[in-house]
């Protein structure tokens, strides 16, 4: 069944009539001048139980460690030790007060779940109606800890006759190949990062071997048609098409640049404390030659007036879809946007790969990755941020104590650039290294975000006792224009012949910013820019 398929069953049944368990979308449309599309009033509200793979999981489930005690029934399985209801008895459960969610056949009583839901209000669009269409598009949710957590608030079967079949593989029937040799997070959507020893093989990372990040599945995206729609909103709004054809009228250029998600080391800042995001390792992160044409030159030709920046943004969609048909959208300062972001087409001398954005994605070098938006649709100068989810409900900034039920995503402010980081690649946490003349060899990479560029890299097998400064690797462009990461390597001497040692790294950047030690003081909720030392052991041989 295909997306649209699925839109149209859903608003055909938006009357929550009896003998269906729909998910309602309701699509009171109006233009948006900002953005230049027709949108869903509830544009932001459908995601639902759908933002991320682990947003179930967190405060409820502390308060409910006793879950699914029967431990034999799978989420969703008619039970015979549980009443029955119709679709229509929960579709009346909609409101703050008493809110049930459907799953299969199972029915949810989730209203004291609802204060600890990461993305607010967004919930209640699901009320009284089945999550699965959503979990269909964002099968990272179907995972043991999160169907252990729902079914923890089970309350009952639904109707033998209720019961929908939500199955809808074609949406993923057109996903591109991908390499093996990635370690997959999550299937649906595709979630993947590269294998700690083969990000330091090369320095631009092999386009099949880049991490790959995806919020919905690939769209399917003839280039021959594609068009960029560009809309600079103003007195008089001014708005241009551009075939790919078009774009090859202005200057080629490239960039060498290190794509990095927000949340790369998550898995080390969940150990503090659990966070909610998926559980990147080392391997959210990696580097290409981006070749395309200049954001500033497309705008300018435009009539954008760059001397009028002071204020606006840039706000970018994409063509990929959720189960709402909300497209993905985030934005950036126009001042920022100016100075370096690419409308890529090609990546390491070769077209887009599908997985990165072909045939056209945005490619905002130094800041996370979410801003440079793939399969890039429309551009929008505005006033205004990006409303979308995507925009004003993740990727913000957070003290280490405040919690889901504290944080106020409207004042917390957007991540745009990224903190100096480092990781150690070769050898890997928990591997045997044979020693060789009292020392052993080690491995990995730094990057800052904001065009810094990496000064120094030392490394530690002491605990910090003593530091010995890492061979560095990098592109030649200077401070401030810096966008790519560094590879680095250092001999490590050993004294006393231990067994195990514990490795240690920390990088500098030219703003002369350093890794702080510890992930305490920098945790926060998303489990974002997670950049504290990092620290492996491995069991030496002699």
């Amino acid at each position: 069944m295909s997306l649209k398929t699925l839109l149209l069953r859903n608003l055909i049944r938006n009357s929550k009539i009896t003998n269906f368990a729909p998910i309602v979308i309701q699509r009171q449309s109006y233009y948006n001048n900002n953005e230049r599309h027709y949108w869903s009033s509830s544009r932001n509200t459908a995601v639902a139980l759908i933002a991320s793979a682990s947003v179930l999981i967190g405060t409820a489930a502390k308060d409910r460690e006793n879950v699914n005690k029967k431990g034999d029934v799978e989420a969703g399985e008619k039970r015979s030790d549980l009443p029955t209801f119709t679709a229509e008895e929960v579709s009346k459960h909609d409101s703050k007060k008493s809110f049930w969610v459907i799953y299969k056949h199972g029915v949810y009583d989730v209203t004291s779940f609802l204060p600890s839901h990461p993305g607010g209000e967004q919930i209640f669009n699901a009320g009284g109606l089945s999550v699965e269409p959503f979990w269909n598009v964002y099968g990272m949710h179907k995972t043991k800890e999160i169907f252990e957590l729902l079914e923890s608030y089970r309350i009952g079967n639904l109707r033998d006759e209720d019961v929908v079949d939500h199955t809808d593989d074609e949406f993923w029937a057109k996903e591109p190949y991908r390499d093996k040799r990635l370690i997959v997070k999550t299937a649906k959507p595709f979630n993947a990062e590269i294998p700690p020893k083969l990000q330091v093989e090369h320095f631009n990372t092999p386009n099949e071997l880049f991490y790959v990040r995806q919020h919905m599945p690939v769209p399917d995206i003839n280039e021959n048609d594609h068009k960029l729609t560009v809309t600079i909103v103003g007195k008089t709004t001014k708005v241009k098409e551009f075939t790919l054809e078009d774009l090859k009228k202005f200057k080629p250029v490239e960039i060498n640049a290190a794509l990095m998600c927000a949340g790369n080391r998550r898995s080390e800042m969940n150990k503090v404390k659990p966070v909610k995001g998926l559980s990147w390792s080392t391997g959210a992160i990696s580097n290409a030659a981006w070749r395309g044409v200049l954001l500033r030159d497309v705008l300018l030709h435009c009539g954008l007036d760059d001397d009028d920046v002071d204020g606006k943004h840039v706000i970018l969609t994409g063509a990929d879809t959720d189960a709402t048909g909300a497209q993905f959208s985030t934005s950036l300062p126009l001042r920022d946007a100016l100075r370096s972001v690419l409308l890529a087409t090609h990546m390491n001398g070769a077209p887009l790969p599908p997985d990165h954005g072909r045939p056209l994605r945005a490619v905002a070098p130094g800041a996370p990755a979410v801003r440079s938006v793939k399969w890039l649709q429309s551009i929008t100068i505005s006033t205004e941020e990006s409303s979308s989810h995507w925009h004003q409900k993740d990727y913000r900034s957070f003290n280490p104590s405040t919690t889901w039920e504290t944080a106020d995503f409207s004042t917390a402010p957007p991540v745009y650039s990224l903190p100096v980081t480092s990781a150690i690649c070769d050898p890997e946490d928990g591997e045997t290294v044979t020693v060789k003349d009292g020392h052993i060899e080690v491995r990995g990479y730094a990057y800052s975000g904001g065009g810094a560029r990496v000064v120094r890299v030392d490394v530690s097998a002491d605990g910090g006792a003593s530091w010995r400064e890492a061979r560095l690797r990098q592109h030649a462009a200077p401070p401030a224009r810096h966008y790519a990461w560094t590879l680095w390597s250092a001999r490590l001497p050993l004294a006393h012949a231990p067994s195990q040692v514990e490795i240690w790294v920390k990088a500098t950047d030219s703003n002369f910013n350093t890794q702080p030690e510890k992930f305490d003081d920098i945790w926060n909720i998303r489990g974002i820019l997670s950049n504290a030392y990092h620290k492996i052991k491995v069991n030496l041989k002699y």
